[in-house]
């Protein structure tokens, strides 16, 4: 049973749901102040979508595909607010938001990073690291604004780069640390 007291978080996502779960069992712990009320995705047969359809979590998804930008953005943006979220999490939405979508929730959104930004924003950020001779990889996370990556940093999680990694054995810790990351950030600002 939802509790009214907690801040409603909608959760976009792309794909696996690994993140969103981080998110969503995070928030049936005693105390926690955010529910996860709908998890949405541009995909319709993205895995995270089954996910949090067995966990009893309202789920919408609808292509990209053959759509302007701003068209999917209103069609997306009408199920956050049918959920009445207070707050959207994106784990894992792999579309570039337009500065109009991110008005709406402004100070609302929080994503997270596969890199100690504002190191590497964008892609492949692992591989970078490694060609950078980085000592650290890590995870952000960070409020959205309508600049790719570049909102304020709510906090992060340095993990070290051994001798032997690749972009895959170290991309598979650093998401380790985001599963305790997020959780906690988004705590955090639903209460602050």
């Amino acid at each position: 049973m939802p509790e009214t007291n907690k801040a409603r978080v909608a959760v976009m996502l792309s794909g696996n749901g690994t993140t969103m779960s981080a998110l969503l069992y995070a928030s049936r712990l005693p105390g926690c102040p955010y529910e996860i009320v709908l998890v949405a995705s541009n995909k319709p047969e993205a895995r995270g979508l089954a996910i949090a359809e067995a966990e009893g979590i309202a789920t919408f998804a609808h292509s990209h595909k053959g759509m302007k930008r701003e068209e999917h953005e209103n069609v997306m943006d009408a199920a956050l607010r049918g959920a009445n979220a207070d707050y959207v999490a994106l784990c894992g939405y792999m579309r570039i938001l337009s500065p109009s979508f991110v008005a709406k929730w402004q100070g609302q959104m929080l994503n997270t990073h596969p890199s100690l930004l504002p190191k590497f924003r964008g892609l492949d950020t692992h591989q970078r690291a490694l060609e950078a001779g980085d000592s650290h990889g890590g995870c952000t996370v960070h409020e959205v604004t309508p600049e790719l990556d570049e909102g304020p940093i709510l906090g992060q999680i340095p993990v070290k780069i051994l001798r032997d990694d690749t972009p895959d054995s170290l991309a598979a810790r650093v998401l380790l640390a985001e599963y305790q990351l997020y959780p906690q950030m988004l705590r955090d600002f639903v209460t602050r």
